[in-house]
C-alpha cells in the first residue's frame, strides 16, 4: 500500500475512540470521556501522571492491536475529539454522591468496575449507574469504600458510637443527621465543628466521620491560607475535612460561608487572555478545634455544634482503626438503612432556621427514630449565637441598650445617631477607650448591624431600615418575651 493510501493516524484515533468511548461536556465547557457503559468520567484534559485518558486511550489502542501513536497524532485526534464534543448534549459530573432518576440518589463506592449503591426511600441495591445517568468524576482523593453490609439491624450505628466521644445522645443524633444529609447532594448541610477538651479525640471522631463517605484513604487536612486552596481542596472530593482550627480568619470564614451553601469562582483560563474557568462548589465541610475565638454571625447560623469528652479508657491509635475498619462495611450498610428510613419519614419544614433543608432533616430523623434531633439542633445555634455574642462588644452594647426599651415600641433614629448612643453607653461616664474594630461612621455600624441582624433577633431584637423624607434610618424594637407554652410549641 502507497503511502497515499494509508489513513492517517489521526483518523485511526479518532474512528476508535468514537467506538469505545462517549465523549460530552459539562457547563462549565469541560470536554469529558467515558467508556461505553461505565460510569467514570475523565476529562480530556487532564495533564494528571495518571489516570488521563490520554493514557487511556493509549493503553486500549495497544492492548486491542491497533497500534502504537505518537505524541502529534493523538494530540490532533484528541483536538478534533473535543471540537466534535462540544456540540453534544450537557450533562454534569459528580464526586462522590449525585442525584439520580425517580428522586434516588447514588453513592460512588470507589471500586474499578464502576459499582455503586443506589439510595431510594424505598431501600437501597448496589448497580453500576446507566452512564447518562450519572458520570463519576474521581481523583487522586477518592477512596474506595468496601461493599456495604445488609441486614446489620442498626449493629454499625452502635459500633460506630462507641468508638467516637461524643458527650451526649443529642450530640450522636446530630452526628447521625449530619451524617445523612451528606448522601443527599440536593441539601446543604452545616459544617459540623467538632470541639472539647484536649485528648477528647476530635481529629480521630472526624476522621472517622470522614471515612465512612470518603474510604479509609480520606484524612484531615489544615486550613488553608487562601481562596484558591480551599477552591482546589474542595474540588478535590466531596467532604472536605480542617483539622485543628484555632482562629477563623474574616475572608476564610466567608469562603466556608460559601462552601456550605454554595457558590462559584471564575479566574482566567490558563494560556489565555479573554477566556475563563468557572467552578462551582457546594460540599460538606467538617471542623475539629478546642477553640476558634471569634465566630462571625453568618457562619455561625452554618454550623454544628459537636461536643466529645476525654475517655476514660485509652486505647492504641493501631487497635482502634483495626476495629473501624473491620466495622466500616457494617457501620456503611447501617448508615444506608437509615437513610432510607429518614427520606421516607413525613415531617414538616421549619420556617424559622436559616439551613431549612437540615433543619427538615433533623425533624424527618426525628420522626423515623424517636430522636430529639430538631430540638438539639436549635440548641445548638442557641449556643453558637452566644459564642457570636460574647465575641463582639457591639452586640453586647445595642443588647444592653434594647433592655432598656418598651416592648414592642420601635426606636428610631439615624445611623450617626445610633453610633454616638451606643458609643456613650460602652463608654460610660469613665470614658473607657473604645475596642479596635469599633464602628466610625455611621455606614460601618449599619453594616455591622446588618451582619448582627439574625443574632440579635434570636435574642428578642429587631432591627430594620427604612427612610422618610428627612432621611435614612435604623429602626430597633424589642419584642416581649414569649410564654412558655409558645417557645414549646415553637421548639
Amino acid at each position: 500500500m502507497s503511502e497515499d493510501e494509508k489513513t492517517p493516524a489521526r483518523e485511526v484515533i479518532t474512528e476508535y475512540a468514537q467506538a469505545h468511548f462517549r465523549y460530552f461536556r459539562t457547563t462549565e465547557g469541560t470536554v469529558y470521556a467515558q467508556r461505553i457503559g461505565h460510569p467514570v468520567a475523565r476529562p480530556i484534559r487532564s495533564q494528571g501522571t495518571t489516570g488521563s485518558h490520554r493514557q487511556e486511550l493509549m493503553v486500549d489502542l495497544f492492548n486491542d492491536g491497533v497500534g502504537v501513536f505518537n505524541g502529534t497524532s493523538m494530540k490532533e485526534a484528541l483536538d478534533l475529539i473535543e471540537a466534535l464534543a462540544l456540540s453534544q448534549d450537557v450533562q454534569p459530573t459528580h464526586i462522590r454522591v449525585a442525584p439520580g432518576f425517580d428522586g434516588a440518589t447514588w453513592l460512588d463506592l470507589g471500586r474499578d468496575d464502576g459499582q455503586s449503591v443506589r439510595i431510594h426511600p424505598t431501600g437501597w441495591t448496589i448497580a453500576v449507574p446507566d452512564p447518562r445517568e450519572v458520570c463519576w468524576r474521581r481523583t487522586q482523593l477518592t477512596g474506595e469504600l468496601p461493599m456495604p453490609a445488609r441486614d446489620t439491624e442498626g449493629k454499625g450505628i452502635d459500633r460506630l458510637l462507641r468508638l467516637t466521644n461524643f458527650a451526649t445522645a443529642e450530640t450522636e443524633s446530630l452526628a447521625l443527621a449530619w451524617l445523612v444529609g451528606c448522601l443527599e447532594p440536593s441539601v446543604p448541610v452545616p459544617a459540623p465543628f467538632l470541639t472539647g477538651p484536649q485528648g477528647a479525640g476530635k481529629s480521630t471522631a472526624g476522621r472517622m466521620l470522614l471515612r465512612i463517605i470518603e474510604g479509609m484513604t480520606g484524612d484531615l487536612r489544615r486550613a488553608p491560607k487562601d481562596e484558591e486552596s480551599l477552591i482546589t481542596a474542595v474540588a478535590a472530593g466531596w467532604i472536605t475535612a480542617l483539622d485543628n482550627l484555632s482562629h477563623l480568619a474574616p475572608d476564610l470564614s466567608d469562603l466556608m460561608c460559601c462552601v456550605v451553601t454554595g457558590a462559584e469562582s471564575i479566574k482566567r483560563a490558563l494560556f489565555s487572555d479573554g477566556d475563563v474557568y468557572r467552578s462551582r462548589y457546594r460540599r460538606p465541610l467538617l471542623l475539629t478545634g478546642i477553640d476558634v475565638g471569634v465566630i462571625r454571625p453568618d457562619l455561625a447560623e452554618r454550623l454544628l455544634t459537636l461536643r466529645l469528652e476525654r475517655p476514660k479508657v485509652r486505647r492504641t491509635e493501631a487497635e482502634l482503626w483495626a476495629e473501624f475498619g473491620e466495622a466500616l462495611p457494617v457501620i456503611l450498610g447501617s448508615l444506608l438503612d437509615l437513610t432510607v428510613t429518614v427520606r421516607a419519614a413525613q415531617a414538616e419544614t421549619p420556617t424559622d432556621l436559616r439551613m431549612a433543608d437540615f433543619a427538615h432533616l433533623c425533624a424527618q430523623f426525628d420522626t423515623a427514630t424517636g430522636f430529639g434531633t430538631l430540638p438539639s439542633y436549635r440548641s445548638s445555634l442557641d449556643d453558637l449565637n452566644d459564642d457570636v455574642i460574647e465575641g463582639d462588644l457591639l452586640a453586647q452594647t445595642v443588647l444592653k441598650h434594647a433592655a432598656t426599651l418598651e416592648p414592642d415600641t420601635p426606636a428610631r433614629r439615624a445611623s450617626s445617631e445610633w453610633l454616638h448612643l451606643l458609643t456613650g453607653l460602652y463608654s460610660g461616664e469613665e470614658c473607657r477607650p473604645l475596642p479596635k474594630g469599633w464602628p466610625t461612621t455611621g455606614k460601618v455600624l449599619s453594616d455591622r448591624l446588618k451582619r448582627l441582624q439574625p443574632t440579635l433577633a434570636a435574642r428578642a431584637v429587631l432591627i430594620d431600615w427604612g427612610r422618610t423624607r428627612e432621611g435614612r434610618y435604623i429602626e430597633m424594637t424589642r419584642r416581649p418575651p414569649r410564654p412558655d407554652h409558645e417557645q414549646d410549641t415553637l421548639h
